[in-house]
Parts: C-alpha cells; structure tokens; sequence
C-alpha cells in the first residue's frame, strides 16, 4: 500500500496539453512554466485501510505539532515558495480541533460515510473496502494524514508535473506518445455516457500498468479526486492564481478557505481525466469523489 516512487525534477508548463477543448476547459497556453524539484509521490491514493491505522493513532492522541507538513527538502527547509510572498507554514494547531476523536464520530453520517451512500468508502470497522480509496475526508484530514505517514500533500506543481509525465506535458497520465487521446475504462474508473464502475472507487491500483502515469503512479486520473496543498483563488479560469514563473512555488492564503483538488473521479467526465484540468473545493468540503494522496522528500 504504501510505494512511493521518485520523480525526477525539471521544466514544464503548468495547465498545458495543446488539446482543444470547450471552454473554459482548453489548457493551450504555454504562458506558465514551471520548475519542480525531485519528490517522490505515492503509488496509490489513500487507501481506507490505511486512514483507519491514521484514525486509530489520531483517536490515541496523535496531533501534528505546529508548522509539520512542509515540503522540508525545499529552500533551506523552509518549504514551497508561496506566490504571494514568504514559504509555506505548514500544519496550524488550532486546525486540529475540527478533527474528530472518537471512531463513533468518525463514522457518523455527518463525516466519512456522508455524501451518497451508495459511494461511501469507509466502514466503521474492517470489511470489503480496505483497499479502495478514502472519500468524503476533506483538506485538514488529508493534510493531517500525510504528516503522520511521514509525507505531505502535494503541491498543485508537484501534482500537475508528476501526471503530465514533466516536460512531455502528458494529455492523460498513461498518454504514450504524449499527445495520445486514448482511454477506455481499461486505464481509470471515470464516467463518460456509461460509468466504467457504477458501484464506486475500485480497488487502488486495479487498472495498474496500464494506467499507470510516467513514474509508476496508479489512478492520478479518474477513481477519486485528490487533495493537493495550494488555495485555489477563483473558480474562473484554468490558470487563476498562477503567477509567470514558479520554482517550486504553491499558491498558499493563511486561511485555507478553498483548496485545489485534481485527477476527476470514477463520475468524472473524460474532460476531467486531463491532467491539465483543475477543480477546487472549501477546505472543509466532503465529497464523495474526493480522496487523497501523499508526497515525500526524495
């Protein structure tokens, strides 16, 4: 469950494929580029089984301490560089009161079973779901998660670079050559005229090798949306919040209203599988198409 594979560094153009498309949903324009230093991102997205040993350590009286979460191996440790001046802060402690403490919490209507039940990932003790991905768990949780798995969220760059396949600006993650448009439910669970999967997430990593993105990484499009790091700042435009250059940069507001998410999700619609194409939710938001997935210093 839990592989995490290195992704080497470089250039690219963030929010770019050169596929026309409707708009607002043609990401064409090569006025963003991007440098992203070598990471390593986790194979899979996290897995119920997982968040359930997070819960119990959670439940036990683990908290992050203030400022954990930071992309530590970046500009002297102090983290992503935020476009609007200074570094990332990392994790807030009085974030930690928003959190559930009890299982009987956790499972309640109102928290990870919420949303369509029909969908609902979680289960309140062990049963069939341990390997599909957690849903309905929103930006804290996430957030919280990847810092005692020893991680942190990805970057919006981090994201966007490791599924586009870096400098070959990949049109889907298993895109071979770069600007090929194939897919089919054989590489992700995502919804076009007929749901590949009606039933929910599939099991992490079922349409792997195929699906695979360029550095080994299962479903970074379709099964579940994932958490990244950076404040999306207005739902208007493919490329709102982007500044004209980054290095290792991520969109950071002290108050973490909303927050990016990407990859579409098994109801997703194939506009949505692109890695190009960018979603946003409030950070305290729980859906049943999103999830998450961990980075980690290389």
């Amino acid at each position: 469950c839990c592989t995490s594979l290195l992704v080497a560094g470089g250039d690219f153009y963030r929010s770019y494929d050169g596929v026309p498309a409707p708009q607002p949903y043609e990401y064409t324009s090569k006025a963003y580029p991007a440098t992203v230093s070598t990471f390593r991102l986790d194979k899979y997205e996290v897995t119920v089984g997982r968040f359930r040993q997070f819960i119990a350590a959670w439940d036990g009286g683990w908290r992050p301490a203030q400022g954990a979460g930071k992309h530590s191996h970046l500009n002297g440790g102090h983290g992503l560089a935020a476009t609007g001046g200074g570094f990332e802060t990392g994790w807030d402690t009085t974030w930690s009161a928003a959190l559930p403490t009890t299982n009987a919490v956790w499972s309640d209507s109102t928290h990870l079973p919420s949303g369509n039940s029909t969908f609902t990932t979680w289960t309140s003790s062990p049963a069939v779901n341990e390997r599909r991905p957690l849903d309905n768990i929103n930006w804290f949780e996430a957030y919280a998660f990847c810092i005692w798995d020893g991680g942190v969220l990805p970057s919006e760059a981090e994201w966007n670079y490791a599924a586009a396949g870096g400098s070959e600006q990949r049109v889907y993650p298993w895109s071979s050559p770069p600007t090929s448009a194939a897919v089919s439910c054989s590489f992700a669970s995502y919804a076009e005229t007929t749901a590949c999967n009606d039933a929910g997430p599939t099991n992490v990593g079922l349409q792997s090798p195929l699906g695979n993105g360029r550095w080994g990484q299962a479903d970074l499009a379709g099964n579940v949306k994932e958490w990244l790091v950076d404040d999306y700042p207005s739902p208007n435009g493919p490329t709102d919040g982007y500044t004209a250059t980054c290095v290792d940069c991520a969109h950071l507001l002290p108050d973490p209203y909303t927050r990016s998410v990407r990859g579409g999700s098994f109801w997703g619609s194939l506009v949505s599988l692109h890695v190009s194409y960018r979603d946003w939710y409030p950070a305290a938001n729980r859906d049943t198409y999103s999830g998450a997935r961990c980075a980690r210093s290389p």
